[in-house]
């Protein structure tokens, strides 16, 4: 079965017009790689060798970034984990994910600054406003805390000389900002951000570049690209948009959806919601979304051609795959690549298995490129205090 003829929704303003996309992969620093979905396996368990696993195959697979998500289970911390892996590859960008309020706002934009020149700008970040462990708060305050910490970050890697900042949850007064100087110049590493309260999208739409966004039909997808669009347009500003899902490609179309099927078939309901419940997220109007998705499906699961719901029975979050062979795969993409999206979150189970049957079948038949190198972030030969800026 190939995608019906009609033509998809019409791309919003964007930053970034030429149709190329970041692919990126995904390593489960938080204990959720396995080979059935629901069935923890222990030679899958996030230890640091088998994450790192993960980072080294996707970048000897040439994707270009790979995300490292946050949570508060058994794993890896992202910014650590980063730090540790950035001498250990060559290409690949990495995307921190990193939860505002969890570090003291001069110290963070210090830490950035190290990874950033540990890895020579491979370095992006996933802005996450959610619930710190143990503690909940009211969405306004957790939004309105990490605007005042994003703009700090913004600050501190643009300014020369001090910064006396009197905010509502921080104040400080540092003499000089060098200690935060990023390796990438005209406004520091990128900022990623997803969500679907009004809260959330202000908060992406004033401040970060890329919009990330969890599997819905294309309708829906267009809809809030559009919203997003236009809000970022009130601000004076164009962001990217990026489509974080999971994908299961094999040569034909029966064998994706065999591995489909085969990927759920050890699955216990009950077991899959209490894994659901343990993260931070669980309740986020996002993942609720997800849920009132899939509740409306048949017994396919899917939410339109290609796009399987099977794996959010066991998953908090991104709940949808692509199934399908390769020619099916590839034409989807560039379907949602005309919409406007620029860039791929991608990920599968096994976590390495994944990656590289959709690096052979799939990746080199999809314009790539990395955002930040296309925005000027990443410059050859930068000045910084830790590179050839006068030493004080």
């Amino acid at each position: 079965m190939f995608l019906p003829a009609a033509q998809p929704p019409p791309a919003p303003a964007i930053r970034t017009p030429e149709r190329r996309a970041e692919v990126a992969w995904f390593s489960a620093l938080c204990n959720e790689d396995m080979e059935y979905l629901g069935v923890p396996d222990g030679p899958r368990r996030s230890s640091f060798e088998h994450c790192a696993g993960l980072v080294r195959t996707a970048d000897a697979l040439g994707y270009q970034n790979i995300l490292l998500p946050s949570g508060w289970v058994p794993g890896q911390d992202a910014l650590t984990f980063a730090a540790a892996l950035a001498p250990q590859t060559s290409q690949i960008n990495q995307l921190v994910a990193l939860r505002m309020g969890e570090v003291w706002p001069p110290m963070l934009a210090r830490a950035i600054a190290t990874v950033d020149h540990l890895s020579q700008g491979r370095l992006v970040l996933n802005i996450i406003s959610s619930d710190l462990p143990g503690r909940q708060e009211p969405n306004e305050v957790r939004y309105e805390r990490s605007s005042e910490i994003i703009r700090i970050l913004q600050r501190l890697w643009s300014t020369d000389g001090p910064l006396d900042w009197e905010g509502k949850y921080y104040q400080f007064r540092l003499p000089d900002c060098e200690a935060a100087k990023p390796y990438q110049q005209n406004g520091g590493p990128l900022l990623y951000f997803g969500g679907i309260s009004p809260l959330a999208q202000e908060l992406c739409a004033r401040h970060c570049d890329v919009f990330l966004m969890w599997p819905e039909t294309e309708e829906q997808l267009a809809a809030t690209m559009r919203r997003m669009s236009d809000l970022a347009a009130g601000h004076g500003r164009r962001i990217d948009f990026g489509l974080r899902i999971h994908v299961i490609v094999r040569e034909t179309e029966a064998a994706a959806r065999a591995a489909a099927e085969r990927l759920i078939s050890r699955l216990d309901l009950a077991q899959g919601q209490a894994m659901k419940a343990r993260s931070l997220d669980a309740k986020s109007a996002g993942v609720l979304r997800q849920d009132e998705l899939r509740a409306r499906l048949g017994p396919d699961l899917l939410l339109e051609p290609y796009v399987w719901s099977g794996i959010g029975l066991a998953r908090s979050g991104c709940g949808s795959a692509l199934v399908g062979d390769p020619d099916q795969i590839v034409a989807k993409l560039k379907r949602y690549m005309e919409m406007g999206f620029r860039a791929f979150i991608l990920s599968g189970y096994p976590h390495r298995e994944e990656a590289e049957l959709f690096a052979r079948h799939v990746l080199p038949r999809v314009p790539t490129c990395r955002l930040n190198e296309l925005q000027g972030r990443r410059v050859s030969e930068p000045v910084t205090p830790l590179t050839t800026a006068p030493r004080r």
